[in-house]
């Protein structure tokens, strides 16, 4: 049977490889973009699938434009990605943070309640729900302890998720992803800063690198195997929730370190200025992928210093 997906977030990371994923096995995609700022069709672009997906112009707080939008088109699938993601915009920005993240699921769930309960649903959910959690690894039933606006905003929507799976009998299912890169992040995310930062140096473009805490520690990914796991979520025969992750930390330091020992670069030029530190962080944090990957058959077995080579390589390729 032909598969609809219907995504939301579609010109981002994720969405531009979940959409290479989708339209591999056959899905036909419909992407969703915003009205009220010019879109960024880079990444569908650079995999070369913009002209594959169907583009429709709609307002995920307008519950009037979403029913129609999924009454037209039907689709089997939603996958919820998009959100305002950037933890460090959310301290500035915590009112357009909070609404757009926590009502865009609201009025998303609420639509398929009206048009078809058997359209299977993926809210994209975060680590950053956890915070400066006590106990490590973090499993799916950690305590839910956010730090910040962003991680106040997917605790919400992840809770949200929950209870119209349990209130309404909703196919809904959360994917609780921990950070994963690749070349298609935006410059504002850390290891893309970090990489073009140091190419620029390498180059004789800039000077210096400025960043904030580097002592804090992280579990890192490769987004083009994370959004594997994704599509897999929604596969199973029950709406089940599950962390993806690979399973170990590591800091911010070691990152910075490795790109610049890798680039040849002498590390005196990376400067760390408090004035960049955010006014509440996590320490350390990283997950078990037991469950994902003995429950829905998930691999997973790249080193983060591996994943750095990888796109070390691309950005180098893609200078321009």
């Amino acid at each position: 049977m032909q598969k609809t997906a219907i995504i939301t977030g579609v010109t981002g990371q994720d969405g531009a490889y979940l959409s290479q994923l989708l339209l591999s096995k056959g899905y036909t995609i419909i992407g969703i973009v915003r009205s009220d700022i010019e879109e960024n069709y880079y990444g569908l672009e650079y995999l070369g699938i913009r002209n594959k997906i169907i583009f429709k112009v709609c307002n995920l707080l307008d519950m009037e434009s979403i029913v129609d939008l999924f009454t037209e088109f039907r689709p089997t699938e939603v996958y919820n990605l998009a959100a305002q993601s950037s933890v460090g915009l959310s301290f500035k920005k915590p009112l357009e943070t909070i609404q757009f993240n926590i009502l865009s699921v609201v009025t998303l769930l609420e639509a398929i309640k009206k048009v078809d309960k058997g359209i299977r649903f993926y809210q994209a959910s975060s680590s950053d729900m956890f915070g400066n959690i006590e106990t490590l690894p973090i499993t799916e039933n950690s305590v839910i302890h956010p730090t910040s606006p962003y991680g106040i905003s997917k605790a919400a929507g992840h809770w949200i998720a929950i209870n119209y799976r349990e209130s309404y009998g909703l196919f809904a299912c959360c994917g609780i992803l921990f950070n994963h890169e690749s070349y298609l992040r935006t410059p504002a995310f850390f290891v893309k800063k970090v990489i073009r930062t140091a190419l620029a140096i390498r180059n004789g473009k800039t000077n210096e690198l400025r960043l904030g805490n580097i002592e804090l520690r992280r579990d890192f990914g490769y987004a083009p195997d994370y959004v594997k796991a994704m599509w897999l979520i929604l596969q199973q025969k029950s709406p089940i929730d599950y962390l993806v992750c690979s399973g170990q930390s590591i800091s911010l330091k070691e990152i910075v370190h490795y790109v610049f020992d890798k680039l040849a670069i002498d590390k005196a030029r990376i400067i760390v200025d408090k004035s960049l530190f955010r006014p509440n962080d996590i320490e350390n944090i990283y997950g078990t992928n037991v469950k994902v990957t003995e429950e829905l058959g998930w691999k997973y077995g790249k080193t983060f210093f591996e994943v750095l080579d990888i796109l070390i390589v691309e950005e180098e390729n893609n200078l321009s």
